[in-house]
């Protein structure tokens, strides 16, 4: 067991929460019970887990599978845990996994449908709530500019409830070239911005070709040069009173407009 929250093998893991760390090793950390469902799937990604007595009683046959598939599990205290996660109230379960990235010409190769590109984001809750949202609303891919919060992050990892796992993700995008490969692809970009044409407005048939959404900063929605690519500016309606829509509320909306469409069409 695992006991001293300063050792050298707890630091070498805790490290795992800042950004330099997880570029120069691509690695990144998983915490929660959640992750350990996907880990069983694809312990080959694994590189080991760490995990409280307490979540190991609690959570026996998921700690099962991941031993008898070679995954290296070990029992740390309380406070070692403490100082392995970035959370006020630790979850007892912490693995440490390679980064799961994949390179835009792989996507586009597997001619997808539905794709949501975060331009700018920000905030790493909104940013794992629209790759969950994505995933839900089966799209086949998540792009995040090369301005944005880091996917590996823990608060978007954790944000993601495992959905980082669910569909291909690509990192460190120049918005302007990513999205001219995609239009030269075939896939019609959309972007989500209050100026723009109502989504009520467009068609069942437009919104079931491949395409894909673009999503902008928090506080400055979509970058002008991305607005000036786009093949379509998309506002969503606000029928009461609110001034806006969160990002992550409004992404969820736009990728479900498409995915209904699509399924509608399939």
């Amino acid at each position: 067991m695992l006991e001293d929250p300063k050792s050298a093998r707890v630091k070498g893991v805790s490290i795992l929460q800042q950004k330099d760390a997880r570029l120069e090793t691509g690695l990144f950390l998983l915490e929660g019970p959640q992750g350990l469902k996907e880990l069983i799937k694809t312990p080959e990604i694994v590189q080991e887990v760490f995990a409280t007595a307490e979540a190991l009683d609690r959570y026996p046959f998921e700690f099962e599978d991941l031993d008898a598939a070679g995954v290296s599990v070990i029992e740390v205290s309380e406070r070692v845990m403490a100082a392995l996660s970035d959370t006020k109230t630790p979850q007892g379960v912490i693995a440490v996994v390679e980064q799961l990235d994949v390179n835009l010409a792989a996507v586009i190769a597997n001619k997808p449908k539905l794709i949501a590109f975060l331009d700018q984001a920000r905030d790493p809750g909104n940013a794992g709530t629209v790759i969950r949202a994505a995933d839900a609303a089966g799209a086949d891919a998540v792009l995040l500019s090369k301005d944005s919060v880091d996917v590996y992050n823990p608060k978007v990892v954790r944000s993601t409830a495992g959905s980082i796992f669910h569909l291909a993700t690509v990192i460190n995008q120049d918005s302007v070239t990513a999205i001219s490969a995609l239009k030269a692809a075939g896939i019609q970009v959309f972007a989500a911005d209050a100026g723009g044409v109502p989504i009520t407005d467009i068609s069942q048939e437009v919104l079931a070709q491949p395409t894909a959404w673009v999503f902008g900063n928090e506080a400055h929605g979509v970058s002008q040069e991305v607005l000036d690519l786009a093949d379509k500016i998309v506002a969503l309606p606000i029928y009461g009173e609110a001034e806006s829509l969160n990002l992550a509320t409004a992404a969820s909306v736009c990728l479900y407009a498409s995915a209904f469409a699509m399924q509608a069409n399939h």
